[in-house]
């Protein structure tokens, strides 16, 4: 039987240390040995999205990546998406539009809109609905979800204006 080995890595901005097993999914490091808890598990198998963590920038699905894929890595999980004093824009237009459902797909949604909106900062709807493509919400529609993206872009561009001299 093979013995754990050690990763090292930024999670969130914080340099963190695990021993893992050498076949850990990354999505059970997150929520097993790193006790982050927001990222869900949905199906299982990288079809559903709700495991969405952005690992040195790319969105990928974390219950397919080997946990020792993610050596030295940045990873950003959705409790690294708010500041400790003020949600995200994504997050804050998911509450205002009524995106956020049950709460399983939300965190994956939420991840891929902020990928998205760091690679398309002015997205139109085809934009929206490529971006979140992967993530599937089984409560609603789509609708407030795309609106929620839309109006997060909208208000990035106003903060924008607001604060140029």
């Amino acid at each position: 039987m093979s013995e754990k080995t050690k990763l090292s890595l930024q999670v969130n901005g914080t340099a963190r240390a695990v021993e893992v097993w050498p076949m850990a999914r990354l999505l059970d490091v997150i929520r097993e040995d790193l006790g982050l808890t927001g990222t869900k598990e949905g199906c299982g198998e990288g079809e559903c999205g709700a495991c969405s963590v952005i690992l040195d920038g790319q969105l990928v699905n974390s219950c397919l990546v080997p946990a020792v894929q993610a050596e030295g890595a940045d990873l950003r999980t959705i409790e690294g998406v708010a500041s400790e004093e003020q949600l995200h824009g994504v997050q804050e237009s998911f509450l205002h539009c009524g995106g956020a459902q049950c709460g399983i797909c939300t965190p994956g949604m939420v991840m891929a809109a902020v990928d998205l909106l760091r690679r398309c900062p002015h997205p139109d709807e085809a934009q929206i609905r490529d971006g979140l493509a992967g993530n599937l919400c089984r409560c609603t529609g789509y609708g407030k979800i795309v609106d929620a993206v839309a109006q997060a872009a909208e208000r990035a561009v106003e903060v924008a204006k607001e604060s140029r001299p």
